[in-house]
């Protein structure tokens, strides 16, 4: 088994071998996997906070050894918590890396870091502070930063941000945590997901008080919610369909 590190700001994932190929999800600076299949130009990969898997260029990673993944594993999550900041390589150049960005295990990419920082679990009350921040980002399938990023890219990212892991796509996300059988009991940050006609999860919000919810909707917003589903007010309709609404972390 071969292990890698991203060292980049942010690397897109691709569902095939092709720079052309959909983007399905994005590596972030410090994110650490294994590597499952090495091509001439591509790799397969499967991060190790969620188990995704994707194919990267083989340019755009670092190879480290197994005994440093285990190091990786062990160690405590760090995350940058600026919308943007800089890190500094061993050669003084400057890299921008986005909010989210793992600064854990730096020294194996041979970084500076002197920005913001968090880690370890947090309230459950400070969820929505850390959606509010990512308000105006523009939607982006398989984006996870603040300059793009779809659904559950967006929920991901706020839960990990305070401490918890999220699988990666709306319908892994929907088989975590505990179901709630009305909208009534739902607390602020709790997930609601959303199906199509075929019943199939297609996406995902976060709860906020007094029947409001935060999600990425062309753009990350703030829409009204009831027993229907997400109700825009600018459009007058609903536009998606709720399915259930789960809990992941109590207060």
């Amino acid at each position: 088994m071969n292990y890698g590190i991203c060292p980049l700001s942010i690397v897109p994932m691709r569902r095939e071998t092709a720079d052309s190929s959909e983007m399905i999800n994005q590596v972030l600076y410090g994110e650490y996997f294994k590597v499952l299949e090495i091509r001439k130009k591509w790799s397969l990969i499967r991060l190790a906070h969620d188990n995704y898997e994707g194919w990267i260029d083989n340019k755009q990673y670092f190879e480290i050894s197994a005994e440093e993944y285990e190091d990786c594993t062990s160690n405590r999550e760090v995350y940058a918590a600026d919308l943007i900041q800089m890190i500094t390589d061993a050669k003084n150049n400057i890299l921008c890396i986005p909010m989210g960005a793992l600064l854990t295990n730096i020294k194996l990419i041979e970084g500076f870091y002197s920005g913001s920082s968090t880690y370890g679990k947090k309230p459950k009350n400070q969820f929505l502070d850390t959606a509010l921040l990512y308000l105006k980002s523009p939607y982006l399938w398989g984006g996870r930063t603040p300059f793009g990023l779809d659904c559950s890219g967006f929920t991901q990212m706020v839960y990990k941000l305070n401490g918890y892991h999220l699988l990666r796509d709306a319908s892994q996300q929907a088989q975590q945590g505990e179901a709630l059988s009305f909208i009534e009991e739902s607390e602020p940050g709790d997930l609601a997901f959303f199906d199509n006609t075929e019943g199939a999860i297609i996406h995902v919000g976060i709860m906020m008080p007094e029947n409001h919810i935060v999600h990425c909707h062309g753009e990350v917003r703030i829409d009204r919610i009831d027993h229907t589903g997400i109700y825009n007010v600018d459009r007058r309709l609903h536009t998606h369909r709720l399915r259930v609404i789960k809990r992941i972390v109590e207060q």
